[in-house]
């Protein structure tokens, strides 16, 4: 249960906007799977790498979530917004590997085709 735990906190965090990065270890290893392939190691790097896609977040909807021991696959629906920018959905696949409360690696599968150019 500590999977599922961890990730409906991570989640249920996001969505408040405060104290979901407390669920990702130190040493986590984040990789996009869009075009190209973007692979970050480590939460400081990770945090940097992603704060943009972080602050546009208007509402996020888990619309499934499958949990396999440490491992977990979610389908997501993000509203996203970029500063003056009109407001568009992305529907995501995120799949994570938890050891003991924390998020060890995550990563994500999306068509980047919704976001504004």
């Amino acid at each position: 249960m500590v999977t599922r735990e961890v990730i409906q906190g991570y989640f249920d965090n996001l969505q408040s906007k405060q104290g979901w990065d407390v669920y990702l270890a130190d040493e986590m290893q984040f990789t996009s799977y869009t075009s190209p392939i973007k692979r970050v190691m480590g939460r400081d790097d990770y945090l940097e790498a992603t704060k943009r896609f972080y602050s546009m977040i208007k509402t996020l909807e888990i619309r499934d979530m499958v949990v396999d021991g440490e491992k977990a696959c979610v389908l997501t629906r993000y509203e996203l917004q970029s500063p003056g920018g009109p407001a568009f959905e992305s529907h995501v696949a995120e799949v994570f590997e938890v050891r003991g409360d924390k998020i060890r690696s995550f990563a994500i599968y999306f068509d980047s085709a919704a976001f504004p150019k």
